[in-house]
């Protein structure tokens, strides 16, 4: 079986990539991920998007860390840098950061200097 969403490796310990399903979550942890990062708010794309604790709920099944950080554009607050980055620095690593297309995950990526690991 295979993802049904193509990841984008930004460095060896962050990932991004569009909407993951549920069945999703068990493949990525067989590929050693070990934290989500859903980066998408519920609901906006329709019933069809899986929702956050649906996705959560599989991410605990798997035995991987798992945190919902919405973000509704690409308009991103330096506190929400600040936030991002301390989330990814406590996170096991590799993370996999996802919304709809890849491009709020792989900003907020840009948008902290692209460290996701303990500041300096």
């Amino acid at each position: 079986m295979t993802l049904s969403v193509r990841t984008t490796q930004l460095c060896p310990e962050f990932t991004v990539c569009g909407q993951i399903s549920v069945p999703d979550v068990a493949l990525l942890a067989q590929q050693g991920y070990r934290s989500i990062i859903n980066n998408r708010p519920d609901g906006e794309g329709g019933p069809s998007q899986p929702t956050s604790a649906q996705i959560e709920a599989a991410a605990k099944a798997a035995g991987m860390a798992y945190v919902h950080f919405p973000v509704a554009s690409l308009m991103i607050s330096p506190q929400q840098v600040s936030q991002y980055h301390a989330l990814c620095a406590d996170l096991p690593h590799p993370i996999v950061a996802f919304c709809a297309a890849g491009g709020r995950a792989n900003a907020l990526f840009q948008a902290t200097g692209c460290r996701v690991g303990r500041p300096a």
